[in-house]
């Protein structure tokens, strides 16, 4: 099997790598791939729930042009299907990583001259959440006080099997009323997950949130010869 390295840095989480591959599974296609230390971020070949995050958030929103938050950049698919909606005003989306940002803006992978050109779009770096946490606001650094229609976060791989373990507590009924209060009354907050719907994070959402709603995304997994199941989790605020 072909594997390309194109960027390798060492940073606070462990060794950041952006690789392609010419993968004998999928007849040689070209596959993008993100792998911090030992684990796998992401990979271009499956992106359905990346894009199912983006497209059920904003199918939520009851604002007519919305201001929109991704938390977690990766490979940029949730982010181009938020700009791919016309309706949408502002995206901003947070990443950590300043080398993730970085890949976009040299184009290093194919979405970064899409997002780095939509004028609706300002990628900053920065802990998306510590952000959510800050009492009287703080996603965007440069309006500290502003808020947003809707929040939509692809960082952990679920709620229960975190990046980082101090991260755990956001996925708790109090961290997710911190980013509950980053919302515009109706607001939408959506998450993407890995693993199958949870019925006890949902009841953590429900605790945070007017109301929530897990959706199953399914879609073919040629590795396993079946379909992958990821769940994205759409909650609002109280109107």
């Amino acid at each position: 099997m072909e594997v390309e390295e194109l960027d390798y840095r060492s940073t606070a989480l462990g060794e950041l790598v952006l690789r392609r591959r010419r993968d004998p599974v999928l007849h040689n296609e070209a596959v993008l791939e993100v792998k911090l230390g030992d684990d796998f971020l992401m990979s271009s070949r499956f992106t359905a729930g990346e894009i199912a995050l983006a497209e059920l958030g904003i199918a939520a929103v009851r604002a007519p042009q919305p201001d929109v938050v991704v938390g977690g950049l990766g490979l940029g698919y949730t982010a181009a299907a938020v700009l791919a909606q016309d309706a949408v005003r502002s995206l901003l989306v947070i990443e950590l990583l300043e080398p993730v940002i970085d890949w976009h803006r040299r184009g290093l992978v194919p979405l970064g001259p899409t997002l780095t050109a939509d004028p609706r779009c300002r990628l900053v770096q920065g802990d998306f959440f510590a952000l959510a946490s800050a009492p009287l606001g703080g996603l965007d650094a440069a309006q500290p006080a502003r808020r947003f229609d809707a929040v939509l976060l692809d960082i952990d791989h679920s709620p229960s099997h975190v990046l980082d373990a101090q991260r755990g507590a956001f996925y708790a009924a109090e961290g997710l009323r911190s980013v509950a209060r980053q919302l515009h009354p109706g607001g939408v907050f959506a998450l993407w997950s890995n693993e199958r719907p949870d019925a006890d994070f949902q009841r953590r959402l429900d605790a945070a949130f007017a109301a929530s709603r897990a959706h199953e995304v399914r879609f073919d997994n040629p590795y396993t010869g079946g379909d992958s199941v990821n769940t994205v989790y759409v909650a609002r605020t109280a109107a």
